[in-house]
């Protein structure tokens, strides 16, 4: 089964500190991964960022929201304890607890921004209670939407391009990943033409050490390993051992397969992974607007423990 949402963990994990003991979150995890029968995957499933697993961001809102009705307590860090109002709730024997059945409380009311005397959304409102994902999810897979709808803009942009201006995307994105030393060394290497499929040649850092081959074509179709095997014989032309095949399409499966048989090491950046390259190094792309998400630091208030 797959991670249920953080409202299917508050009954749970309520019951789980039934015995008015303290209890870590680190037992809460443990505990409750087996009671619902969950497997290694979708405990390490992680969130679009990568920095937590759903797991214990769901469990860890799930305490959160019993916290903010007051169901539960956390009388020390990383501890939780169950109060008398969450005994009284145990003791209503429910089948389930979500959100909703927490908003006959007034501090979860104002939680989740509504106004304790009329239990309708106050300006501040965000829907808290009718979600299933948790404010971190939210905000993350809204990003990734964003980025997506942006990447694909951005491809659209290069594919109707003219073929001097996609040459001047390739070299400010390599030399904004710091490659081929200044942009007009650069500029020079991948600008002009050469022979046998090599469209550029540029330094693999400031010091010109090693120097990697480029092709970069607007391609509409799929790149075939005809056209990747025509690379790799140019690049023994050259004696060259590492070379870069950019295309704004994709790669056909026998060409990536063809690739990792050779002997020269050869990278294919297809459409997608040339804009989410442009995107991080912020090629072509502006700054719309920055959120910082921020936590505590427990470190800074370990002395006053």
């Amino acid at each position: 089964m797959s991670v249920p949402d953080y409202q299917s963990f508050l009954l749970p994990l309520l019951e789980f500190l039934h015995d008015g003991s303290k209890h870590s979150i680190r037992e809460a995890y443990e505990t409750l991964a087996t009671r619902l029968n969950l497997t290694e995957e979708d405990l390490n499933e992680l969130l679009p960022s990568g920095q937590q697993t759903k797991y214990e961001n769901r469990v860890g809102w799930a305490a959160q929201h019993l916290k903010k009705a007051s169901l539960i307590d956390k009388p020390a860090r990383g501890t939780l304890q169950i109060t008398e109002r969450g005994v009284e709730v145990l003791a209503q024997k429910l089948s389930s607890l979500d959100s909703k059945f927490l908003q006959q409380y007034p501090e979860y009311l104002i939680f989740i921004g509504r106004s304790p005397r009329t239990n309708q959304p106050s300006n501040n409102d965000v829907g808290q209670a009718s979600i299933s994902q948790t404010p971190e999810e939210i905000l993350q897979e809204s990003y990734q939407a964003l980025q997506a709808e942006l990447a694909e803009e951005l491809l659209h942009k290069l594919k109707s391009s003219s073929p001097a201006f996609f040459e001047r995307v390739v070299v400010d994105l390599l030399v904004g990943m710091g490659y081929g030393g200044s942009r007009k060394e650069a500029g020079k290497a991948i600008g002009r033409s050469g022979d046998g499929g090599i469209d550029g040649i540029i330094s693999e850092d400031p010091l010109g050490l090693d120097n990697i081959y480029i092709q970069a074509k607007r391609w509409e179709g799929t790149v075939g390993r005809p056209v990747i095997q025509a690379f790799a014989g140019s690049l023994e032309g050259f004696r060259a051992r590492k070379g870069v095949v950019i295309t704004t399409s994709g790669f056909s499966k026998e060409a990536k397969e063809y690739v990792t048989l050779i002997e020269k090491k050869i990278i294919l950046i297809n459409g997608e992974m040339l804009v989410d390259l442009m995107i991080d190094n912020n090629i072509g792309v502006d700054e719309k607007e920055r959120f910082v998400l921020k936590k505590i630091d427990s470190d800074y208030f370990e002395d006053d423990a």
